[in-house]
């Protein structure tokens, strides 16, 4: 591997702002620190969003939260509650949360090439009511995740668009992920092993929710 310098190498705001020219007046003032109606609308479409968390060392992580539209609620302008469900356990966003609150959410509705991002600070609540308010298929939320706006936008249809991420003719094959064999590999396990994993991880998917 050549330890040469890289002379293309981005390390300044002069040097990004050169290739990426200041964004205009017209995009600053799509900068919000609430929610708006047609914010407050889109979120009750979206049955979906990505949760980007950090540690206090800026290790990141983003997950996944997904149920019926309206399955996060907003509770003003500036707060909204989401549904920690159950999952794998491992919890990174959670106890990034504890260490460091700053999270940023991009929401999506399918269908539709412009997404919500939110920016804020989250805290964790295991308060029964809130739980019970964020209720799917007859049982509570695990956790609530409270989230305070500080920040708000839509973005732009651009990524959507190159991808064709709506258009169905343009989507690969699917592919499916077989757990077992993944993990039967790395705990020695035989075909046997892989064939339990996938059975326990589709009844987990049918009756865990």
């Amino acid at each position: 591997m050549s330890t040469a310098p890289d002379s293309h190498r981005i390390t300044t705001v002069e040097q990004l702002r050169e290739v990426i020219a200041p964004p205009s007046d017209r995009v600053e003032a799509k900068l919000w620190e609430s929610l708006d109606d047609s914010c407050i609308d889109f979120i009750a479409r979206s049955p979906f969003l990505m949760m980007a968390t950090a540690d206090a060392e800026g290790n990141q992580n983003v997950s996944p939260k997904g149920d019926a539209p309206g399955f996060v609620i907003v509770e003003d302008a500036k707060t909204l509650l989401i549904p920690d469900l159950p999952g794998n356990n491992l919890a990174f966003g959670l106890l990034n949360i504890l260490a460091n609150p700053h999270v940023g959410l991009i929401f999506v509705i399918p269908g539709t090439s412009e997404t919500l991002r939110v920016n804020g600070t989250a805290e964790l609540t295991a308060d029964p009511k809130v739980l019970e308010r964020l209720s799917a298929r007859g049982k509570p939320a695990l956790v609530g995740i409270r989230v305070h706006v500080t920040q708000v936008f839509y973005h732009c249809a651009k990524a959507f668009i190159r991808s064709e991420l709506w258009k169905p003719k343009s989507w690969t094959k699917p592919k499916k992920i077989s757990f077992g064999k993944i993990l039967a590999k790395r705990l020695k396990g035989g075909d046997a092993a892989a064939e339990a994993i996938d059975r326990d991880i589709e009844e987990d998917y049918r009756t865990n929710l």
